[in-house]
């Protein structure tokens, strides 16, 4: 009877050792959680920062970018990621419009990103552009990649430079844009935010 005892306490062990080791390596046997890039000040982009990507980015064509920054900062706080890419678009009352660039976090890394749109209104003319899209309130990585609607136009024009403000649900994105090409007129469209690339503007 003690012998058996014995061996029961034994094998207890065992499975109580073998327990607490799977506890430990769980984690490394799981599979890759979604990145999260929280909006806390530590993790947001500074005014700076991103002014002194900008002007590296956009070049001799930057000179309207602090004040455009600044209307962003003012009105929606400090970004907790970037965009950096080139489009091109083009319209004659309806247009296209195809991009694609780096999202850049300061705590989930760098993801290739892809955008597409159409946009209506009275617009004409065709532009290829350099594009830094501020975003705002990007909880999960994967949270970019959604359609985005919002309203251009002359009002947000300073220095060469243009932005627009974009929103789906609580996430922001403001596009600052410059190029080659005329844009005139007022769209009204949207951007589907996709991580490949496609010629479905929808």
């Amino acid at each position: 009877m003690l012998k058996f005892i014995r061996t029961k306490a034994k094998a207890t062990l065992a499975v109580t050792g073998l327990a607490l080791a799977l506890a430990v390596s769980a984690p490394a046997l799981l599979p890759n959680a979604p990145t999260i890039a929280h909006a806390s000040q530590t993790q947001a982009f500074s005014s700076g920062e991103l002014v002194n990507v900008g002007h590296k980015f956009f070049g001799s064509t930057s000179s309207g970018l602090a004040s455009l920054i600044e209307r962003a900062v003012s009105n929606y706080g400090l970004p907790n990621g970037y965009v950096l890419g080139e489009e091109a678009s083009g319209a004659l009352v309806g247009g296209l419009r195809y991009g694609e660039g780096t999202l850049y976090t300061k705590n989930a890394g760098d993801h290739k990103v892809y955008w597409q749109g159409p946009s209506i209104g009275w617009d004409f003319g065709g532009d290829g552009n350099r594009s830094m899209m501020l975003v705002y309130n990007l909880n999960e990585t994967d949270k970019i990649f959604r359609r985005y609607v919002g309203v251009s136009g002359s009002a947000y024009l300073v220095g060469g430079l243009g932005m627009t403000v974009m929103k789906h649900g609580d996430t922001i994105l403001v596009p600052v844009r410059t190029g080659v090409g005329a844009r005139l007129g007022v769209n009204v469209g949207y951007l589907k935010m996709r991580p490949y690339a496609t010629w479905n503007p929808f």
